[in-house]
């Protein structure tokens, strides 16, 4: 059992991971900035934390993590406006790293996409290359530091059943549905010598997570 702290506590795949948490009795904090969705978080068995991280400075964030064992990103701006997708994607994902190594709690799991490479091949007048330029800098600060990371790239993601499949390195889009996201989630904590120190990037495929984790990291 651990104490799991996931930011971006409301989005549809963190309100999936966090029964599968609860399940298992570790115990789950969910930060979320709107206090409104804090009855749907505490539903799934998770302890909702209002708290704004865009805001959040170095100081505050380390406050917040301390005490527990790990850290799931899950957060994101959502698009739209490029100032504030590089505000939350990558400087509020850069500070809880940075807080989270503060604090001591050396587990960290990044929830990123499948196209999240220096090629990512986004051009920079296209709308969608914010994103991608703030999730490759937090990435890639992830990476640099001393942390037991862990980055997942999971392909374009959707809203079908879970399967309990994946593949890794997928090709094209790499589609998968937001319920096996979360079960890689969970799966992570439940094989860190298979998932410490490595950019996992999957969709849904033909092998048991498990299993699909275990083989690519021999």
């Amino acid at each position: 059992m651990a104490r799991i702290m996931i930011f971006g506590g409301h989005g549809r795949v963190a309100l999936l991971l966090e029964p599968l948490l609860a399940a298992r009795g570790d115990t789950v904090t969910a930060v979320i900035r709107n206090p409104e969705h804090a009855a749907e978080v505490a539903a799934t068995g998770a302890t909702p934390l209002v708290a704004d991280v865009e805001s959040f400075d170095l100081e505050q964030l380390t406050n917040l993590v301390a005490g527990n064992d790990a850290v799931v990103w899950s957060a994101g701006a959502g698009g739209g406006n490029p100032s504030r997708t590089y505000a939350v994607d990558r400087d509020a994902a850069i500070r809880s790293m940075d807080a989270a190594a503060a604090a001591g709690v050396r587990r960290y799991v990044m929830v990123s996409w499948l196209g999240s490479r220096a090629d990512h091949g986004v051009p920079e007048d296209d709308s969608f290359f914010p994103y991608a330029d703030a999730k490759l800098a937090a990435d890639e600060h992830l990476r640099a530091s001393d942390l037991d990371w862990t980055i997942l790239g999971p392909g374009t993601l959707t809203l079908d059943p879970p399967t309990g499949r994946i593949a890794v390195d997928p090709d094209g889009r790499g589609e998968v549905s937001r319920a096996d996201v979360a079960a890689v989630v969970a799966a992570v904590f439940d094989d860190p010598a298979a998932t410490i120190g490595r950019t996992i990037r999957f969709g849904n495929g033909e092998v048991a997570i498990a299993d699909a984790l275990r083989e690519q990291a021999s």
